[in-house]
């Protein structure tokens, strides 16, 4: 057995903390204290933070489905978010990252936001690896007014606000069966819209002149998050669970901007050009924190080293000691070495593309080799969405798509105007993407262009789309 595996008696447990919508700037530790995060700066402060940590996608279906099976998620045929046209559904022919576990040996649990398959009980993360699970399964939910799957009973809201209640239900995860290693996915849909935060949260916020109300109460739900991140940790020292659980936190996509009730939510984001939806740094580029005591020391990671979402897959299998499935076809790489420290094997070319409906690669895509990143830059009128209105019901009336199934009439027609001029930079000399070398690096450009393009035939070869299945 290789020395840096563990046994399989002394497994880590594994708490992967997945939030909505969070930025590096959202940390105080990195915004000069424009809002308030203690407990997670001090989380950074005991552990590995990847300062170059990557998405599979710019919106949260798409790179939770690459987290969960190591592939880029139009293999998985998760390739948006809207749920009533099923295109967020995981295909049932995946592997996931908790099926792996499960087999292992491992107790697993889903906790919180699910997005990869609503309405049709098959799509269940109960049937996706997960012995239990307590989660909504669509894309977004109201923090008061909010209807919970408990496996197969419903709840309806009982006072509590969402944050808290995904805690509650952590913490009496982590109380239980202590007889075998655990895979904890705690999945927050904080601080992902509808803006709604406690007035305690909301307070120290009030009285600021330097905000608008939608960034208030925006950090108002950070700031909730955080709280609850402490008591989650607190629980894991108490339970003297702190040695051998590692524990990583990270977001699905980059922090949603523009206009929202109450203003704008354009905020810092430590100069990162771009947001939520946008394949420039500011959509894919997320905080990732991870702490193991046992099994990792944060002084000799290598914090810079470029890390993708679907190289979790690979990467948790092995720091658990666990053999990859080698029928699986992954697009993730093992980065445990990065944790520890040693000499890393090559890192190959990443990708990223995300439009609405059908998937179209002039329009949002991305391409990383090296410090080199071509950007096939975002058009609105490839995101506008004419049926947005059965977004509502999705969050308040699931039960009408539980009963008549999703929508399976063909894509509305959108007019597209023709691609804008393709975008190069050198992200070690311009990290915010500001200086455009497209004209400067010609031929760097076409190769690169036919990079992206042949990445895309291949992620879409097999691509089955929910009416089709």
């Amino acid at each position: 057995m290789n020395k840096n595996m563990p046994a399989s008696s002394n497994r880590p447990n594994i708490i992967h903390i997945l939030v909505d919508d969070l930025g590096y700037g959202d940390f105080s530790c990195f915004n000069g204290g424009l809002n308030e995060t203690p407990c997670l700066d001090q989380f950074i402060g005991e552990s590995i933070c990847l300062s170059q940590h990557y998405t599979a996608s710019p919106v949260c279906s798409p790179s939770r489905a690459a987290l969960l099976t190591g592939r880029y998620p139009h293999r998985t045929g998760t390739i948006d978010t809207m749920e009533w046209r099923g295109l967020e559904r995981l295909d049932l022919r995946e592997t996931t990252l908790a099926d792996c576990l499960r087999s292992a040996g491992y107790r697993t649990g889903l906790i919180g936001k699910w997005h990869l398959g609503a309405f049709d009980p098959r799509y269940k993360p109960e049937h996706r690896g997960f012995d239990e699970a307590v989660c909504f399964r669509g894309g977004m939910h109201d923090y008061y007014d909010w209807r919970i799957e408990y496996g197969d009973h419903v709840e309806r809201a009982d006072g509590r606000y969402l944050t808290d209640l995904w805690t509650d239900e952590a913490i009496d995860f982590l109380k239980r069966e202590t007889e075998r290693p655990f895979f904890l996915h705690l999945t927050y849909n904080a601080p992902h819209s509808p803006l709604q935060a406690p007035e305690e949260d909301r307070a120290p916020f009030a009285d600021r002149e330097d905000l608008n109300e939608a960034v208030k109460t925006l950090y108002a739900m950070v700031r909730n998050l955080d709280r609850n991140i402490g008591r989650l940790l607190e629980t894991v020292d108490r339970l003297k669970l702190r040695d051998n659980t590692l524990i990583i936190f990270s977001s699905d996509n980059g922090p949603q901007f523009g206009d929202d009730e109450g203003g704008s939510l354009d905020r810092f984001n430590c100069n990162l050009h771009g947001s939520k939806g946008s394949t420039y740094e500011g959509g894919i580029r997320v905080p990732a924190i991870v702490r193991w005591p046992d099994g990792l020391d944060p002084a000799c990671a290598k914090t810079d080293a470029f890390f993708h979402m679907s190289d979790w897959f690979p990467t948790l299998l092995s720091l658990a000691g666990i053999e990859c499935p080698t029928h699986l076809k992954l697009d993730g790489i093992d980065q445990s070495n990065i944790l520890r420290g040693e000499p890393s094997p090559h890192n190959p070319a990443r990708a990223w593309q995300w439009n609405r409906y059908t998937p179209r690669l002039e329009y949002n895509a991305a391409l990383r080799d090296g410090d080199w990143k071509l950007v096939r830059p975002y058009v609105p009128e490839a995101f506008h969405v004419p049926d947005i209105q059965w977004l509502e019901v999705c969050m308040y009336q699931p039960e009408h798509f539980i009963k008549n199934g999703i929508i399976t009439d063909p894509d509305p027609e959108v007019q597209l105007p023709p691609p804008p001029p393709l975008e190069l930079y050198n992200l070690a000399d311009d990290p915010g993407e500001t200086n455009n070398l497209a004209a400067a690096h010609p031929d760097r450009l076409r190769r690169m262009e036919n990079q992206l393009h042949h990445w895309f035939e291949d992620v879409t070869r097999d691509l089955i789309l929910p009416n089709q299945r």
